[in-house]
Formats: C-alpha cells, sequence, structure tokens
C-alpha cells in the first residue's frame, strides 16, 4: 500500500475529487436503482450496484495505469485512433445497437459487452488535434498542410456523431473551437470551422434520421405550455425532485422521483442527488466540478510542452462541459440531452473512457511536478559556493 501511494504522482486536489465522486457515484446509483429493484426485485438492485462498484474500481485502476503512462505516448496513437474511430463510427450508424430511437453502441464480440463509440471519438479526436496543432505549430496558418487536416477531421466527427448524439457533438466541437483558440489557429480560419459547422448542424437537425426528437425537444424546453404532457414528463419531474429536495434534502435513500424519471441512475442522477443530499448537496457538485477545472487550467499554464497543455486543457474542458451540461439538463436550464454526469452516473464503457481522460490528465500534472522538481534542484545546486 506504502508503495503504491508513494507511485501515485500528479496533482492531489485531482485525486481527491475522484475519490470524492466515486463515493458519491455509489451512493446515488444505489438509491436510484431502488425502482428497478421495486420492478424486478431485490436481486436485480444488488446486481446492479454490484456491478457499478466493479466499473467505479475498474475505473480508478484505469486513472491509475494511465497516469504512471507518459503522457507523450498518446500523440504516437492518435492518429491510429482517428484512423479505427471514423469507420467505427460509420458502422455504429449502421449496424449499431438502437436504443430510444438513436444507433450509439456497438457490441464488443464474444463478451457482448456494449459501448457508445462517441465515448471513444472524443478521446480519438482530442488527442489527434492537440497532436496536430503541436506539430504544425510553425506552419499554422498553411491551410492546405495544418488546417484542412484540422478542419476536416473536426467536421467530419461533429456529423458522425451528431446523426445520432446531437448533444455530444455540439459539445465536442465547442471543445474542439478553444482548442483552435489555444492553438494559435486564426480568427479568420475559426470562424470559418464554426460557419462548416454551423451548415452540418442544419443539416442534421433538419434533414438527419433524428430531426424530430431533435425538433421535439427543443420545443419542449422553449414552449414547455405548448407541449403534451408525455414530453416534458422527464423534466417536470426533475423539477419535482429539485422543488421537494429543500435546502438539505429528503436524506440518502428517501427519493420519490427516482420512481418516475426514466433514467434517474444516469441522465438525471443530479436531480436525484438534489432531491436526497438537498440544495447543499448540488452545490457541493458543482463546487468539485469547478475546482476541478481551476486544477485543469494550472495544469495547462504550467505545462513545458505544448501538447501537454493541449492535451490537459482539450480533456478537461470535454469532462467539465459535460459535467454542468448534465446539470442544466436537471435544472432544467437545458432542453434533454442524455449526457451522463462524469465519473457519478451508472454506465460502463462511459466511465472507463472518462476515467482514461482522467489519467491522461494526472500524466500530464505528473509530467509538470518532475519538470518542476527539476527546475528546483538545478536553482539549489546554482546557489550552493565552490570548495576551496
Amino acid at each position: 500500500m506504502q508503495k503504491t501511494l508513494e507511485r501515485t504522482k500528479g496533482d492531489r486536489w485531482i485525486w481527491l475529487i475522484i475519490i470524492m465522486l466515486s463515493m458519491i457515484s455509489i451512493m446515488a446509483v444505489y438509491s436510484a436503482t431502488g425502482a428497478i429493484a421495486y420492478k424486478k426485485g431485490v436481486a436485480v438492485e444488488k446486481y446492479l450496484l454490484f456491478k457499478h462498484i466493479i466499473f467505479v474500481l475498474m475505473g480508478i485502476g484505469m486513472i491509475y495505469i494511465a497516469h504512471l503512462l507518459d503522457y507523450k505516448y498518446y500523440a504516437g496513437i492518435s492518429k491510429v485512433l482517428m484512423i479505427v474511430t471514423i469507420p467505427l463510427l460509420f458502422y455504429t450508424l449502421i449496424f449499431g445497437s438502437q436504443i430510444n430511437g438513436a444507433s450509439r453502441w456497438v457490441q464488443v464480440p464474444v463478451i457482448g459487452l456494449t459501448f457508445q463509440t462517441s465515448d471513444l471519438a472524443k478521446l480519438a479526436l482530442i488527442t489527434f488535434l492537440a497532436r496536430m496543432l503541436t506539430k504544425k505549430q510553425e506552419n499554422i496558418k498553411d491551410v492546405k498542410n495544418s488546417f484542412i487536416p484540422i478542419m476536416g477531421s473536426v467536421c467530419v466527427v461533429f456529423v458522425l456523431i451528431a446523426l445520432a448524439n446531437l448533444s455530444t457533438a455540439l459539445m465536442l466541437f465547442g471543445v474542439s473551437i478553444l482548442l483552435l483558440i489555444i492553438g494559435r489557429i486564426s480568427i479568420k480560419q475559426i470562424a470559418f470551422v464554426c460557419a462548416g459547422g454551423i451548415v452540418l448542424l442544419m443539416f442534421v437537425v433538419f434533414l438527419g434520421p433524428r430531426r424530430e426528437t431533435y425538433k421535439s425537444r427543443i420545443n419542449s424546453f422553449l414552449h414547455p405550455e405548448m407541449q403534451s404532457s408525455d414530453k416534458t414528463f422527464q423534466s417536470d419531474h426533475s423539477k419535482i425532485a429539485l422543488a421537494t429536495g429543500g435546502l438539505f434534502g429528503k436524506g440518502p435513500g428517501n427519493s420519490t422521483e427516482r420512481n418516475f424519471l426514466p433514467h434517474p441512475y444516469s441522465d438525471f442522477i443530479f436531480a436525484i442527488i438534489i432531491e436526497e443530499y438537498g440544495t447543499v448537496g448540488g452545490l457541493g457538485i458543482v463546487v468539485l466540478y469547478m475546482v476541478l477545472l481551476y486544477r485543469c487550467v494550472r495544469i495547462v499554464v504550467r505545462s513545458p510542452k505544448a501538447f501537454g497543455a493541449l492535451l490537459a486543457a482539450g480533456l478537461s474542458f470535454s469532462l467539465t462541459i459535460q459535467a454542468f451540461a448534465n446539470m442544466a439538463v436537471a435544472v432544467g436550464l437545458g432542453p434533454v440531452t442524455g449526457v451522463p454526469l462524469p465519473l457519478v452516473s451508472m454506465g460502463g464503457t462511459s466511465m472507463i473512457f472518462t476515467s482514461i481522460a482522467f489519467g491522461i490528465i494526472l500524466s500530464v500534472s505528473r509530467d509538470v511536478e518532475e519538470h518542476s522538481t527539476k527546475k528546483e534542484e538545478k536553482v539549489v545546486v546554482g546557489t550552493i559556493p565552490a570548495m576551496g
């Protein structure tokens, strides 16, 4: 145990946040699966909780392994990840498992495990952009050799994800734009990327296979009073959970809205947390993600290498934007999206890919710490007076 602690590097605050979110996740999922236990039997609840705990522990293990690896390793595999991801996204749209009318999942042969290819695509695109922006810094204004490959990768991944999962695609597109800004892409070129993204967005919303779903969700958010109760069912019961939670909540395991919300253990887990732990508990979650963002920005600023800074920035923005998008939906500040709360919502492969992202951020943090230590040692050696 002592050796494990000694080998655990990186930002201690981020490690603390990971542990706290994992503990909150286990408690919240245990409570949120109560409705399933009531409908299908206690054995189902125990199975789901046991399964979730296994994935949480696997996630922490992935964070530990990923943080020990040199983050520069991901620059080498980023191109391979993109080559694998794009055909996989095509395959998902055509042959993927359909759940709630969306082809987002692919089943892994033999083991039968399903995963969302968009989770892999987020990791692949962010690492690829960080690599390209670092590699092309000398010729960043070169349209043919630098801008077109970067813009092409962003737009292709965006449209392939958006056809089945618009909310994830929009968040990933936003993260990509932030990386382009940090990577010193000109405002003119960024405006061109945004224009291309808007055109693709219009295509997906008005001509895509899920256009009716997207239109319905937007209309339900903008004009809830004009919609039938079944279309606003999720958001209505989420608001009830918030209203009945009060300042300190009903207490652990006392949620009633978990019996009505379709996905209280994933999409609307933040509403269940507020219902049981109150506004104080909800604000606690917000603070954890705010501190996470602050610590990540600190890593980005202090990183001695451009690739490490871009990689940490992209992954941290992706995690925190996703977190605040999930919480915004739960409190009625956005249309229903189906985006999980990172490290808190139940979801096996989402937990694994999120954990890998945390591990990479900690790997960059570890490099920052080692660089600072070496710098301090040089200063100390330089101040020692010569003997004799």
